[in-house]
């Protein structure tokens, strides 16, 4: 049993005041009769007659009743949550004035239920829209304004442009009605009305009379309604208006919609009550034994002095994860109220000391209920009342480097004495049949969700959230980052910024201070945020400073300004500035916090690995949140009926931010997107590492703070081939928190088959049931490669006495027959026509296999796609430039093509409106393609064998190996009538080169159409990474086994990769007679460029070089896994390039084989190494033990001087995302930048290039970043110099024209040099960087 100390210090304020304690500016309070109607305009007048600001408790008949702490245990709360008469109006003009009048009849009002975002509660099934629209914006508010100072004095009620929304229901107001009644119980006791949500601002009348106004719609607003009430039946009458000055201060990026979106209640207190009642925890030194230093400010509203009474105080200890709670026993703390005058207020302190609590952090909850009596000389309780408790201690230490685990001094983040790691996610509030009103039954659903993905942190984004989710976040571990309501983010960052103005002053206090007073006693709170993307200035110093008087148990973060906080944040930091910001040194405020990464807009979060991988490296970040949590899409209805997910625009609402709306993990009806399964992994908090294989020995490292591994048992599962074949339990131990350990599992290396792949999954699943999953689930694993197969066999060749025929159907087509199989080979197309098994129809008619280097754009290729388009890359023709078929000695026939695959022309994708998915292709045939312009060259080799294999071995490469591609390989159309995919590779869920860690290799078994993930915005979805094979058949087994020679990106959709980018929604995809089946040598990864992240790693990234693309077709009856089990052991093409420099370098497929090669008709050679060829030339080449198969490959004389980059007088080298040698990749997705910080480098900015030896120079090209505008260059000149050191006269200057187009200049004589200097001057920006795409100088 534990002993509990206690001791009281008592604090006794009393003092007189003529109505009520007033500590937050702005709150006015009186007898008005009726408003002015100026309130809403007005942003120094807050409330009216609205209570301060407390903390979240309630009166309860019993102490029973208290330890339950929510307010429907309580006879003296009643809910006024349900049937409600409402009005909408598109303006105010047209409002029902006198509504609130007793006596009025709303009978023929319609009637709503309460809560509700009436936007969304108005939506029909016929597509009308009854009361409004719903709007969506991400920065700006959606009222007439401009960016400039002072503008918000001209208020909310302006003219905007005709086509804005806002032009005809220019402020929609909401009046709502219903009676109540309140309880005879209550008789005597002060009765309460409070709101915890209204969108914007409302006035409020009982019975007729007015009482108030508020216009903080996420903080609950309290109104004393006594001296309103009557016996029997009362009226509450609400008038709401979607937009006031508060608007300006809720400009979040959601769905603006207005009403009374959270619970409605009265509930009543005696005469003598407890006012507020705060409760700050802390911890001893050694975190071992706890305080609570309780504040209790009770309020005296009779006539008379309370003389004698007292506060009694009972701790109660939750049982984890659960309601049910047992008292704490000897401890009994009192405060004594010796006088209290009528009508006035004073706060008793008190400090219980509570020995070994059982701290609260999110790794183990634990949970008290402080339970505090009021009770009168007699010792007759005059009021009960509870709260939420939990012991931890959150700080901020300098730490030297003998106390850090990772041997580095520096200024952390603790939780209990730990350096905790937040791992989060942004969260709004919505559901996309309520829109802002959710309900509790959501938020435990999400609160599961979240645990069951180790997410341990949520950044209550952008505003205080409904008290129940703190409630939960407290019951079941969530570290929460609580943000106060401010984001006036129409202004910006600069001199309009809302953050300046006095006149705002008071409304950013007042705003942060309702948020600290609300929720300050949950422990789940371990950081404040003062708001977010609201400006630097000094409003927000005043609200840090009072914030700080009111509360220091918790740091406080601002993005926007972390100078006047405590700790350091941002936003959207690159990969690369991460990796060098985690070592300490990167000169900002630390510990650093990033408020929002990894933005999740569509099919995303790229590289999220290669954060974590930074960040857990030391302790000088403590983590961070993902934008966001779930999307906000709504639900609204197309022509036909049908249901679908809207966002921006999709309701007629102008202006909009489109897609922009859509950033969750999981999608807006709670469904988890792909990435939610890597957050999962990402998140996870053990960690296991391969340490030697041969033993079976792998290292697990518990990376909990606080817990051992005691809760999870350790299931190994050995996979051969894709399958399980044993499985087993390993003992862990108990691991301790932070503790690594090397355990042995027991794979007998020895008796592994030598021509199987081997894989080991160890998995931690749940030991017992828990509140987010059942026993059994897996909470953390780990695959670790055991052993890879050796070489599969070749296609064995004793039935080569089954002939092959092959014979000329027409000019274009050949077809080759076997036993059982008919392929059809299109010369025209370099590739397979059609192909039959046994009569099944596998390859469609002109479906074969065609080079494919296009996927449909997803959000987060805004950094890359115009070149896609540019270079035909959705458009590719093939040209076959020589075709033969040869008759192999082994009874194989095989067929080489050598072709080129080149759109006619380019094309530009225009999207209409920000992120709005409608798109037009503006072909530019006026302009055919050339010889220049991009295009691939490949060699294709196809071998037929008698049992109906088909082997593909092929070379792609093209004229500019340096530009991006979002995948290469190879797509063909088949039947939808074979729909079912196996497939041995990562799954089951889609995933890409950089996310993948959550999907492990295994053999999965799904149909095509499930393939496709149904995003509100169709994209490229569905991928699988390190696919070994897969197999296509109708639903009895019958089809075709694809199998690759190591290892292959494979997709395989309903619709083509046009379909997907040009369909706004998923019912708009047409129905298609065929499957798209892509497989490729590899993708592009995704990145995270839809916001500040960037594109993918370089690593991630498929460039336009060269690459070896090899897979064999094999027929399947039920038994792919059986087939799947050969070798690609055919002929291999030859790989002829030409790099930037002029070097030519010819490959074969296996290491060590003599080539023998000739320029032209010259003499032939034996090819030792890369030879130089600027000026053009034709190259054949062949091996020696294959003769006949020759490769040729014709390059056009260099028409750019091969560059190498001397000196760059300012570039970003964190990572590789600014370098100057970017210039000069032949890829326009990348970029030079000089160094972000501009007290570093100003202009002039300029590269110095080497081109080996002196040149003839007539121009030079420059192309812009094609990402953004920011840096791209205005004024230029160029110079040239002979020694790189002397530069004369400039040769060229002028300014560049303002847009993102290939900039030609040809000099008026042609120039001599070795060196080139470019130099930018300024940039169409005027900001003081200078960034671009490509530089290249032109020769004769």
């Amino acid at each position: 049993m534990k002993r509990i100390i206690f001791t009281t210090a008592l604090t006794l304020l009393c003092f007189s005041l003529s109505g009520k304690s007033v500590f937050l500016q702005g709150f006015e309070y009186g007898n008005a009769t009726a408003p002015d109607g100026n309130e809403w305009n007005n942003p120094e007048r807050l409330a009216y007659n609205k209570e301060q600001p407390r903390a979240w408790f309630f009166s309860f008949q019993d102490i029973e009743s208290a330890r339950k702490v929510l307010p429907e245990n309580s006879s003296y709360w009643q809910s006024l949550n349900g049937k409600w008469r409402f009005h909408w109006a598109p303006n105010p003009e047209q409002r029902p004035v006198s509504f609130y009048k007793e006596g009025f009849d709303a009978s023929r009002w319609d009637e709503v239920t309460v809560p509700m975002s009436w936007n969304i509660y108005g939506i029909q099934k016929d597509r009308t829209l009854k009361y409004g629209v719903p709007i969506y914006v991400n920065q700006p508010v959606i009222f007439q304004h401009s960016v400039k100072v002072d503008d918000w004095r001209g208020g909310v009620m302006r003219t905007p442009p005709e086509n804005w929304t806002t032009y005809k229901y220019r402020n929609e107001v909401g009046s709502y009605i219903r009676t109540f009644e309140v309880p005879s119980t209550w008789d005597g006791r002060e009765v309460f009305i409070s709101f915890d949500g209204v969108d914007s601002f409302f006035y409020l009348w009982i019975n007729g009379h007015y009482v108030g106004f508020s216009k903080n719609s996420r903080n609950a607003a309290r109104f004393n309604i006594t001296r309103f009430l009557k016996s029997g039946q009362n009226t509450v009458a609400v008038e709401v208006y979607r937009n006031s000055d508060g608007s300006f201060l809720e400009a979040q990026d959601m769905f603006r919609l207005p009403g009374i979106f959270r619970t409605v209640a009265i509930y009543s207190v005696p005469q003598l009550h407890f006012k507020d009642l705060k409760v700050t925890p802390d911890l001893d030194n050694n975190f071992e034994n706890g305080s609570l230093s309780i504040e209790a400010e009770i309020a005296n509203h009779s006539s008379k002095k309370a003389k004698h009474y007292h506060i009694e105080y009972t701790l109660y200890h939750n049982k984890l994860y659960s309601d049910d709670n047992t008292i704490v026993p000897n401890i009994l703390g009192k405060s004594d109220i010796l006088e209290l005058n009528k009508f006035t207020e004073g706060t008793a302190k008190t400090t219980l000391y509570v020995v070994k609590p059982e701290l609260w952090s999110s790794e183990a909850p634990n949970r008290y209920i402080l339970v505090g009596r009021l009770k009168d000389k007699k010792g007759k309780v005059v009021e009960t009342v509870s709260t939420i408790v939990g012991f931890r201690k959150v700080e901020i230490k300098d730490t030297p480097a003998s106390a850090d685990e990772f041997g580095k001094a520096g200024r952390y983040y603790y939780v209990n004495g730990k350096t905790v790691k937040l791992k989060g996610v942004n969260r709004h509030e919505t559901n996309p049949s309520l829109g802002h009103a959710i309900t509790r039954r959501q938020m435990e659903e999400e609160i599961m969700l979240m645990k069951r993905a180790n997410i341990n942190h949520v950044r209550n984004s952008h505003y205080p959230d409904d008290p129940y989710w703190y409630y939960l976040c407290n019951k079941y571990g969530i570290y929460l980052e609580d943000e106060a309501n401010i984001e006036s983010h129409e202004y910006y960052y600069g001199k309009a910024s809302l953050s300046h103005p006095k006149e705002w002053l008071n409304a950013h206090v007042a705003r942060v201070m309702e948020m600290v007073r609300s929720n300050v006693n949950n422990p789940s709170i371990v950081i404040w945020s003062l708001g977010n993307e609201a400006g630097p200035g000094h409003n927000f110093v005043a609200a840090y400073d009072s914030l700080k008087n009111y509360d220091q148990s918790r740091p406080v973060q601002y993005e926007r300004n972390n100078n006047i906080v405590d700790m350091g944040s941002n936003q959207y930091p690159s990969i690369a500035w991460v990796r060098e910001a985690v070592k300490g040194n990167a000169g900002i405020k630390y510990p650093f916090h990033i408020s929002e990464y990894a933005h999740s807009m569509g099919n995303a979060a790229g590289n999220l690995i290669d954060y974590w991988k930074a960040i857990e490296s030391t302790n000088f970040f403590c983590g961070g949140a993902i934008w966001d949590w779930i999307d906000q899409a709504m639900y609204y209805y197309n022509e036909k009926g049908e249901r679908f997910m809207a966002y921006g625009g999709d309701f007629g609402d102008f202006p909009n931010d489109g897609q922009f709306v859509m950033n969750g993990i999981i999608f807006a009806n709670m469904q988890p997107k792909p990435q939610y399964y890597e957050v999962k992994k990402v998140y996870q908090n053990i960690q296991v590492d391969s340490v030697d294989m041969l033993k079976g020995e792998v290292s697990v490292f518990n990376k909990q703070y606080f817990e051992d591994l005691s809760q999870y048992d350790a299931k190994w599962s050995l996979y051969r081939n894709g399958k399980p074949i044993k499985t087993g339990l390993v003992n862990v131990g108990t691991l301790g928190a932070r503790q690594r350990k090397t355990i042995q599992i027991p794979l007998q290396y020895a008796s592994l088959d030598a021509d199987a792949e081997y894989f080991v999954k160890l998995q931690f699943l749940l030991k017992y049931d828990k509140p987010w999953a059942k026993a059994g689930y897996p909470q953390a694993e780990e695959q670790i490669l055991v052993k890879k197969a050796a070489q599969r066999p070749c296609i064995s060749l004793s039935d080569a006495r089954q002939k092959l025929s092959a014979k000329t159907v027409d000019d274009s087509i050949t077809a080759i027959q076997g036993k059982g199989f008919t392929v059809k080979f299109n010369k025209n197309q370099g590739t397979i026509h059609s192909l039959e098994y046994n009569g099944q129809q596998i390859i469609s008619e002109g479906g074969g296999p065609k080079i494919d280097a296009f996927r449909a754009l997803t959000n987060n290729d805004n950094w890359f796609y115009q070149s896609w388009y540019e270079n035909g890359l959705h458009n590719l023709r093939n040209h076959v430039e020589s075709d033969r078929i040869i008759v192999n000695d082994n009874g194989t026939i095989s067929i080489n093509y050598s072709l080129t695959a080149q759109a006619p022309y380019g094309s530009r994708l225009v999207e209409k409106g920000l992120a709005s998915g409608r798109y037009t292709l503006n072909n530019n045939v006026s302009k055919p393609f050339g010889e220049s312009d991009f295009h691939f060259i490949a060699n294709l080799l196809w071998t037929v064998y008698p049992d109906g294999s088909i082997e593909l071995q092929s070379t792609i490469t093209s004229n500019k190996p340096g530009l991006t591609l979002p995948r290469l390989g190879y797509v063909m159309e088949m039947p939808k009538t074979m729909d079912k995919l196996t497939y041995y590779g990562r799954g089951p869920i889609g995933n890409y080169p950089d996310r993948e860690t959550g999907q492990n290799i295994e053999i999965y078994e799904t149909s095509i159409k499930k393939a496709l993930n149904i995003w509100p915005k169709p994209q490229d979805t569905g991928n699988h990474e390190d696919v070994r094979w897969c197999s296509i058949t109708d639903e009895n087994g019958k089809g075709a086994v694809f199998i690759a020679s190591d290892a292959m990106s494979m997709q395989a959709l309903p619709n083509s990769a046009l379909d997907l980018t040009f369909a706004r929604h998923p019912y708009e995809l047409p129905q298609r007679p065929n499957n798209y089946l892509h497989l490729d040598a590899a993708v592009t990864g995704l990145g995270g460029n839809s916001c500040g992240q960037g594109g993918p790693l370089e690593i991630d990234r498929v460039k336009a070089n060269d690459h070896r693309v090899a897979f064999m077709i094999r027929p399947v009856n039920g038994n792919a896994e059986q087939q799947s089990q050969v070798n690609i052991c055919g002929n291999a093409p030859l790989l002829i390039t030409r790099a930037n420099n002029g070097q030519v370098s010819i490959k074969a497929a296996k290491t060590g084989e003599t080539i023998v090669y000739r320029i032209g008709k010259s003499k032939t050679q034996t090819y030792k190494e890369p030879f130089a060829l600027p000026d053009g030339g034709t190259v054949t080449a062949w091996t020696a033990k294959a003769p006949l198969l020759t490769y040729t490959l014709k390059f056009e004389k260099l028409a750019a001087i091969p560059l190498t980059v001397k000196y760059a007088s300012s570039e970003e080298t964190s990572g590789d995302e600014g370098l100057a040698t970017h210039l000069i990749d032949n890829d326009p997705a990348t970029y030079w930048h000089t160094m972000y910080s501009v007290t570093v480098a100003k202009f002039p900015h300029w590269v110095d290039f080497d081109a080996g030896s002196e040149k003839s120079i007539k121009g030079f090209t420059y192309l812009p970043r094609q990402d953004s505008w920011n840096g791209n260059i205005k004024n230029y000149r160029i110079q040239i110099s002979n020694d790189g050191k002397e530069w004369g006269k400039p040769i060229c200057e002028g300014e560049f024209e303002r847009n993102l187009k290939l900039k030609k200049i040809n000099l008026q004589h042609p120039v001599k040099a070795r060196y080139i200097r470019f130099t930018a001057l300024s940039a169409h920006d005027g900001q003081d960087f200078a960034t671009g795409a490509e530089f290249q100088v032109l020769t004769d």
